[in-house]
C-alpha cells in the first residue's frame, strides 16, 4: 500500500492540525471562560447535529444570500435527501428549540453553543472553511434591554479574554414593511450609478438589494455614503425599540457607533443588528456580531417567538489574543437575581445587574415584564443565593431589599453599597465550601 497523500487544500478546511497541542490548551481556556460567562448570565448549553436538512438554511438564512448561493457544503445522503453542513449556528439551535418542550415553557429561554461551522469561502487570515463558533440565543422577549444584555455579554467576553481595543457598531434593520419602503428608495438611488457597480453588486441589486450595503468594494461604499438610511424608514415601534436599545447601552456605559450600512449576512434579522470589531485583526477586523430575529421561530413552524443572539469566530479571537499577548481571566457561577416592582425602575435594576457582574458576581433579572410574584418565582427557580428587590419605596430612597434565599433573612442596603454587601456575604460561604 502506497503512502497516504493528503489532498491539496484540506488544511484550508481546518488549519490547526500543525500546532494542535498548543492550540488545544488555548482553545480550552477560551471555551471554558465562555461557558463560565454564559453561566454567569444564566445561559444553558445546547448541542446540535453537524449537518441538517438543506431547506432549513434556505428558509432561514435566505436564498439570495452569499452563504446559501456560494458557501454551503451540500450533499445528497443515501436516501436522496439534500443535507448541508451547518454554515451558522442560529438556525439549528432554533430548530432544536421548536422540536423541544422549551418552546411551550414560557418566559425567556437562554441558550449557548460552541460548534464547528462550515463555509466554502476564499481562504484568508481568520476566515477558514471550517471554523469554531461561540454563540448565544435568547428567545421569548422583544425587550430592547435583552438586546443590550446580549451585546454586553459579547463585549464582556472579549474584555475578559483580554481584548481591550473594541469597536461596537449597531443598526436597526426594521421589519419587512419598513425594509420594503427602504429598498424601493435604495434602488432608486443606486440605479443611476449601477454601471459603476461590480457584477456581484448588480446581481445583488436585482435579487437582494439590501445586500448591496454589505459590499467590501470601496467604489460602491463611496457611492452608498449618500444613500438613504434604513433607520429613517422604521415604524414607530421599531424606532422606539432602537432608541430604547441605545438608552440601555448608555445606562451601562457601552460606547457604540450607529453604522447605517450594517445589515449582517442573514435575511432573518429584524430590528437590532450589531457587530464588534477590533483593530488588532487588521483589515479583517470583525470579531463577531448578531441581531434580533422575531419571525424566525414562527418560520420554522413554532409559535410566534421573538429572539436575539450572536456568533463569535474562535479563530479570530485567537488571532487577536496572539497579536496582543493577552491572558485569560476566570469567572464564577450564579449568585444573585434582581427583581423590580414596576417598569419605572428598569434602568436602576439593569444598572445594578451590570454592576454585580462587573464585580464578578453572577446575576440575572427578568426580561419578560412579568409580575413581582412571577419574578420572585423565577428568582427561586434560578437557584440564586440572593434576591435583590427594587420596589417603589426603594426607588424613592435609592435602596434595594436583599433577601437571602437560603435563610429567608431580609435586609435593606443603599443601592450603591449593594455589590459590596453581596460580596461580603458570598466570599466566606464560597471559601468555606472550598
Amino acid at each position: 500500500m502506497g503512502k497516504y497523500q493528503r489532498p491539496r487544500g484540506t488544511h484550508d478546511l481546518y488549519p490547526h492540525a500543525e500546532n494542535w497541542e498548543d492550540d488545544s490548551v488555548r482553545w480550552n481556556c477560551v471555551e471554558a471562560l465562555f461557558r463560565e460567562l454564559c453561566s454567569l448570565h444564566n445561559f444553558a448549553e445546547v448541542r446540535t447535529p453537524i449537518f441538517e436538512a438543506t431547506d432549513l438554511f434556505k428558509r432561514t438564512i435566505g436564498e439570495g444570500t452569499d452563504i446559501v448561493t456560494k458557501e454551503m457544503y451540500t450533499f445528497d445522503d443515501l436516501g436522496g435527501r439534500s443535507m448541508t453542513l451547518r454554515p451558522e449556528g442560529t438556525a439549528p439551535t432554533l430548530r432544536a428549540y421548536v422540536d423541544s418542550p422549551l418552546s411551550s415553557a414560557g418566559g425567556v429561554t437562554k441558550m449557548f453553543y460552541i460548534a464547528s461551522i462550515f463555509r466554502y469561502e476564499r481562504q484568508q487570515k481568520g476566515r477558514y472553511r471550517q471554523h469554531q463558533q461561540l454563540g448565544v440565543e435568547a428567545l421569548g422577549s422583544d425587550d430592547p434591554y435583552l438586546d443590550a444584555e446580549i451585546i454586553n455579554l459579547a463585549m464582556t467576553f472579549f474584555r475578559k479574554v483580554g481584548i481591550r481595543s473594541l469597536e461596537l457598531k449597531i443598526n436597526s434593520v426594521g421589519g419587512q414593511e419598513s425594509r420594503s419602503r427602504f429598498v424601493e428608495q435604495l434602488k432608486s438611488f443606486v440605479e443611476p450609478h449601477l454601471q459603476e457597480f461590480s457584477d456581484e453588486g448588480r446581481a445583488r441589486f436585482a435579487k437582494n438589494p439590501l445586500r448591496m450595503l454589505d459590499t467590501k468594494s470601496q467604489v460602491e461604499l463611496d457611492i452608498l455614503k449618500a444613500a438613504p438610511h434604513l433607520i429613517d424608514f422604521l415604524s414607530v415601534d421599531e424606532a422606539t425599540h432602537f432608541e430604547c436599545l441605545q438608552r440601555a447601552l448608555n445606562a451601562i456605559g457601552l460606547t457604540y457607533t450607529i453604522d447605517h450600512t450594517l445589515v449582517r449576512g442573514f435575511d432573518y434579522y429584524t430590528k437590532t443588528a450589531f457587530e464588534i470589531q477590533s483593530p488588532d485583526l487588521g483589515a479583517q477586523s470583525a470579531l463577531g456580531g448578531g441581531g434580533r430575529y422575531n419571525q424566525l421561530v414562527a418560520d420554522l413552524g413554532g409559535q410566534q417567538t421573538p429572539g436575539i443572539g450572536f456568533g463569535i469566530g474562535m479563530e479570530r479571537v485567537m488571532i487577536a489574543l496572539q497579536a496582543i499577548g493577552a491572558d485569560i481571566l476566570p469567572s464564577t457561577a450564579l449568585s444573585a437575581y434582581v427583581v423590580l416592582q414596576n417598569e419605572a425602575g428598569r434602568d436602576m435594576a439593569f444598572r445594578l445587574l451590570h454592576n454585580l457582574r462587573e464585580a464578578g458576581i453572577s446575576a440575572d433579572m427578568d426580561f419578560s415584564s412579568r409580575s413581582l410574584k412571577n419574578q420572585m418565582r423565577a428568582a427561586s427557580k434560578s437557584g440564586a443565593r440572593y434576591t435583590l428587590v427594587i420596589g417603589e419605596e426603594e426607588m424613592a430612597s435609592s435602596t434595594v431589599q436583599i433577601k437571602d434565599m437560603n435563610t429567608g433573612n431580609q435586609d435593606t442596603s443603599d443601592i450603591s453599597k449593594a455589590v459590596s454587601y453581596i460580596m461580603r456575604s458570598i466570599v466566606p460561604v464560597e471559601s468555606h465550601g472550598n
